[in-house]
Formats: C-alpha cells, structure tokens, sequence
C-alpha cells in the first residue's frame, strides 16, 4: 500500500508538472505578442500568423501528449486506488483471520489444559487403584501360603498364579463349607434320633415292669 500510494503522488506530480509547463507556454506566447506590437502592422500580421500558426500546431500537439498522459495518469490513479481499496479490505480480512486464529489458539490452549488436569486426576486415580490392588494381591499371597505345608514362592507371582491361588482358596472354603453342612445336618439327624427312641424305652421299660 505504501509502494501504491509513492506511485500515485509521483503521477499526481508529474500531472501538476504538466499544468505547470502549460502555463509556461501561455506566458510564452504572451511575451512574443508584447514583442511583436514593436514591428510594423504588416509585417507583425504576416509573423503573426505564421508564429501563432506553428504555436497552435506545438500547442495541439503538446495538448494531444498531456490529455493522452493525463487520460492514462487517470486510469493509472483509479487502478491504484482500486488497488489501495483491494489491499485495505485485504488487511482487514487479514486482522479478522487473525483475531479467529487468536481465539481458536485460547481454546485449544486452554482445552489442553483440561486435559492434562484430567490426565493428572487419573494417573492419581489409576495410582491409588493400583495400590488397593497390590494390597488386595498380597493378602490374597498371604492367605494362599500361609496355611502349614505349603512353601513360599520363589519368585515373584504372576497375575494369574496369584488368580489360580485365590480360586484354590475358594474352592477349599466351599468345600469347607459344604462339610459342615453335611456334619451339621448329621448331628442334627443323630439327636432327633435319640430323642425319639428314648420314649419308646421308656415305655418299654414301664411295660415289662
């Protein structure tokens, strides 16, 4: 834009240049008139005229150049202030892509930013899970080889040793289960047994007597 509006104040000088040359030309010509007033009437009529005949054709000429050049420093000035509109409605555009480029860059930043407080909630989650589960898994170790007999493993237990040594455990605890229901129903069988058959002698005892 800067280069564009140089441009049109060297056009516009050039134009004021013109006019000024013109000027100069009709000074000119005034002077010779002054001049030729001094010679006889006859002779300033002929020299007159052929000067005044010559002059008009330089001034048509010089008249033809500067409309011709005017005419093209006018369209030149109206296609450099089309332009200097072009590049201000360009720089306008411009400030606004900017401005939408800022704000989208605000929300990305800070939606960033939730994202690694979030990140952070869960890792401190995943942490503290990860904690109750190592604790959980060594008390389910504790419990698997603490009974009498069984050795302490050598290494170190994979997830699905200590897995098969939880199920183990259950699978004993059932069984465990199961067997006192099955005493338990036995026991209660054997007494109710024992109290029905201790009237019967009674009886019997009564009767024989």
């Amino acid at each position: 834009m800067e280069i564009q509006e140089s441009e049109l104040r060297r056009i516009r000088s050039e134009k004021d240049l013109l006019q000024r040359q013109l000027r100069d030309r009709e000074a000119q010509i005034q002077a010779m008139c002054a001049k030729f007033c001094t010679l006889t009437e006859e002779q300033r009529q002929e020299q007159i005229t052929v000067m005044m005949e010559e002059e008009n054709l330089n001034l048509q000429q010089v008249v033809t150049e500067q409309e011709s050049q005017l005419a093209e420093q006018n369209k030149l000035i109206s296609e450099l202030q089309e332009t200097i509109s072009q590049l201000k409605a360009e720089i306008v555009s411009t400030r606004l892509q900017l401005l939408e480029h800022k704000q989208a860059h605000k929300e990305t930043q800070s939606q960033a930013e939730s994202l690694q407080h979030k990140e952070l909630q869960t890792r401190v989650a995943l942490d503290h899970i990860s904690s109750k589960f190592e604790r959980f898994r060594n008390k389910i170790i504790q419990a698997a080889f603490s009974v009498e007999g069984i050795q302490d493993p050598v290494a170190e237990l994979t997830d699905d040793e200590v897995l098969e040594a939880m199920q183990k455990i259950i699978n004993e605890r059932m069984e465990f289960r199961r067997k006192l229901k099955s005493k338990g129903s036995k026991v209660s069988l054997h007494s109710s047994d024992s109290c029905t058959s201790s009237p019967a002698t009674g009886k019997r005892r009564n009767s024989s007597k």
